[in-house]
């Protein structure tokens, strides 16, 4: 299947971005000129048309049904260890296929690697590669504004199921160019059959293994088939949702994704949500040895075997930066909180023969240390080196004693000292000043 093949006048004329508006392959019954359900306000006669009632019903009503038909059929010790295993089987065909080789073309796959990633994707019934692609695309480039399909800026509950359950408009979702899926044999194809390749590998495939490998079929089509596929959406639901709620921030926080562990957990590593969204080309979601990521490991195996190849990876130098980026932002937030004294540049300037007539006088004591006078009364009675010495100093440059000549300071006492500056010496220190006539001097005499 050529990229002429699919030409047709269904295909969007190409924006000034290089992108298209979406179109399906085949012809929709939708009208582009005419006025969306959406644009139209929701009342008590038209409410049920704001309402997509196919994914209510794939979503909501089945897994509802298969709950209510679990109470009455026992699960069977193989019947849920296939459940788990084919969970994790239909779950990497949405992270290490959909998500994470498709969307982002994180690297590249051979065919059968491809086909496999297919039909584990159709299992998990999220939609087709590329209607799945499109909107994840759309929701990178267009993170928490009103052209992100599932905006968590709507409310938690409409990034996590609302965005589904409600008709969105086609006008108001983001461009997103995928005219690569338009070339992938695989992706149109499933495209084009979704509905036979769903059914087929969400609930007969599941039905038929438990069926004829235990005598099973009944529990195999509600536990293996219908809730697994239930909890799969769930969970992938909670990318969209929860891992823009919960967790931290380490790469960049102008955005909403964030990394945590239990988002991992439930996704099957892509919960690191903050480094995906930094860096979306990346195979990897968890970066560290320790976190959570057993896609990252798939991926990787399978380049071993020579199914997968070209991964990709930014530079440790690069996530470095943006860590480091990130660390810097809350150092200056906490900084910006804490009182460092006035700063220098709107200090007061005294000449040396003020400052000395003020050192005593009006309750002040005044003390000059790197050109930059302080008023330490305050602090002269619990100055841990006694009252002597630091009233020895009022009235005079106590540069070269601060800074060793008689003690060492620590960081802590200068940033004390900080918070008393009252003004600054004009000329600089008692030394500078002698230095500065002593020169003005020779140059009269010569």
């Amino acid at each position: 299947m050529t990229s002429k093949a699919q030409a047709s006048p269904q295909q969007a004329a190409v924006s000034s971005d290089g992108t298209t508006d979406y179109r399906p392959l085949r012809s929709s019954a939708y009208d582009m000129k005419k006025p969306h359900i959406t644009e139209l306000p929701m009342t008590w006669k038209n409410w049920y048309q704001h309402l997509d009632w196919l994914s209510i019903y794939f979503i909501i009503v089945v897994p509802i049904l298969g709950l209510v038909a679990a109470t009455r059929t026992p699960l069977r010790l193989y019947t849920a260890i296939f459940a788990v295993v084919y969970y994790v089987m239909c779950g990497s065909g949405i992270t290490a296929g959909y998500h994470r080789l498709w969307a982002h073309s994180c690297y590249k796959a051979t065919i059968p690697l491809k086909i496999y990633l297919a039909a584990a994707g159709a299992g998990a019934a999220q939609g087709s590669i590329r209607w799945w692609s499109r909107g994840h695309r759309a929701h990178h480039r267009y993170t928490d504004t009103s052209k992100d399909p599932y905006s968590v800026e709507k409310g938690f509950w409409y990034s996590h199921m609302g965005w589904m359950v409600m008709k969105q408009n086609p006008k108001r979702i983001g461009r997103s160019d995928i005219s690569d899926l338009n070339e992938d044999p695989v992706v149109v194809w499933q495209h084009k059959h979704y509905i036979k390749s769903v059914l087929t590998m969400a609930l007969i495939v599941p039905t038929l293994v438990c069926g004829l490998g235990w005598d099973d079929w009944f529990g195999g089509f509600v536990y293996a088939g219908i809730l697994r596929t239930a909890f799969i959406q769930q969970a992938t639901f909670c990318v969209n949702s929860l891992a823009h709620w919960l967790g931290e921030q380490p790469f960049d926080d102008r955005n909403s994704p964030r990394d945590h562990v239990i988002t991992a957990l439930v996704t099957l590593g892509e919960g690191y949500h903050n480094f995906h969204h930094e860096f979306p080309s990346d195979y990897r979601n968890a970066i560290e040895w320790w976190q959570y990521d057993p896609t990252k490991w798939m991926i990787w195996t399978w380049k071993k075997l020579g199914l997968a190849y070209d991964l990709k990876q930014f530079r440790q130098n690069e996530i470095e930066k943006g860590r480091l980026q990130q660390l810097q932002k809350k150092v200056d937030e906490k900084r910006a909180k804490l009182d460092w004294g006035i700063p220098i540049s709107q200090l007061p300037v005294f000449s040396w023969e003020e400052f000395v007539a003020q050192a005593r006088s009006n309750g002040q004591a005044l003390v000059a240390i790197g050109g930059v006078i302080h008023d330490i009364a305050p602090f002269i009675k619990e100055h841990p080196g006694g009252k002597a010495l630091i009233l020895s100093a009022i009235g005079k440059d106590a540069t070269a004693i601060f800074n060793g000549g008689v003690y060492q300071h620590s960081n802590a006492a200068h940033n004390l000292l900080s918070t008393m500056r009252v003004g600054i010496v004009h000329g600089g220190g008692e030394v500078e000043i002698w230095k500065k006539t002593r020169a003005e001097k020779g140059a009269e005499t010569a």
